[in-house]
């Protein structure tokens, strides 16, 4: 029996997916190739919303097939990766890569990973125009972003268009589940794909994590026995670092408390902002380690007894599932 050949189209490679890739790329009856619309995060680059270099330190290439389709456009002269928005990234190629090869066999589906970029749209209509089915795997949900009633029927009317081009809805849980459901998606062309983290790759590393543990907290100077608070993420005002902060503030001076500790791993605008609030609130109590790399964040895992996800809003949150391989204690937002 053939293998089925599926295409997946993302706009550039993610820490998270990558394990999935690798994981589906194994399935012995698919043959898989990824298309990215840009490579950018494969190599060191600068973020808007860091500051600074960023390279992650895990494989994001390694284990399937890929291919970086040509980009238009490019980073700013600086070299800072401006935000994805609709209009970026863009690249052109996929549908000459989706057409049929000369007395071959063409792509059977094409999975795209988020349908709020035109680059995406046109993918639907390129697959579409060859026969490939498409499969639509997306974060949104009810509560991940701000909607009136206005929006929430210009919403419904927009999935009107996107039913007629997709075969296939790949729900990442519960919530996305139901999102697609509340706009006239048919729960029969729902599956669940979830978002999920690699939990062997994240015990094994909080388990190594723990013969240095002590270790770890001599070097960044916090006495045995003191608690330490954790978060992880860009201190930007979506993750509500400074509210973390004050609530923080009201259990330091508490003697029950045992003088607790509360660590950034991260970095981002509110920076500055933080650490100048800290001073004032907890003297010596908080420090920003800055941005941890992939690999190092299982020491940071295993290192706390409890980690804050404060959150306004977020599409999932794996960082949460990746502090819980460590069994540590959650504090999340709603």
């Amino acid at each position: 029996m053939a293998k089925l050949r599926l295409a997946c189209l993302v706009t550039h490679p993610i820490q998270y997916q990558a394990p999935l890739l690798r994981r589906v790329a194994a399935e012995p009856d698919l043959e898989l190739s990824v298309f990215f619309a840009t490579d950018f995060s494969a190599r060191a680059f600068k973020a808007h919303d860091f500051g600074q270099a960023i390279v992650w330190d895990v494989p994001l290439l390694e284990g399937y097939r890929s291919e970086v389709l040509e980009r238009i456009g490019a980073p700013d002269p600086e070299g800072v990766e401006p935000p994805l928005d609709f209009w970026r990234p863009l690249s052109r190629g996929l549908a000459k890569r989706l057409d049929s090869p000369a007395g071959g066999r063409g792509f059977d589906a094409l999975w795209i990973h988020g349908y709020a970029r035109f680059n995406h749209w046109t993918a639907i209509a390129s697959a579409k125009r060859r026969g490939i089915k498409v499969l639509l795997r997306d974060e949104a949900t009810a509560i991940s972003a701000p909607r009136g009633r206005l929006k929430t029927a210009a919403k419904r009317a927009f999935f009107a268009g996107l039913r007629a081009g997709v075969d296939a809805f790949l729900a990442i849980g519960t919530l996305n589940r139901r999102y697609y459901e509340e706009n006239g998606v048919d729960p029969r062309r729902i599956h669940l794909v979830p978002y999920a983290v690699d939990n062997d790759y994240f015990r094994r590393g909080a388990e190594a994590a723990s013969a240095r543990r002590d270790a770890y907290r001599a070097e960044l100077g916090i006495a045995p026995g003191r608690p330490i608070v954790l978060a992880c993420g860009k201190l930007i005002e979506r993750k509500r670092p400074l509210q973390l902060l004050e609530a923080f503030a009201r259990i330091h001076a508490d003697e029950a408390a045992r003088s607790p500790v509360l660590l950034y791993a991260g970095d981002g605008p509110l920076r500055g902002a933080i650490e100048a609030r800290a001073a004032s609130l907890a003297p010596g109590a908080v420090k920003v380690l800055g941005f941890v790399p992939q690999s190092k964040l299982p020491a940071c895992y295993d290192l706390c007894d409890l980690f804050a996800l404060p959150s306004g809003q977020e599409a999932w949150g794996l960082v949460v599932n990746e502090v819980m391989c460590a069994g540590r204690a959650v504090i999340v937002s709603t």
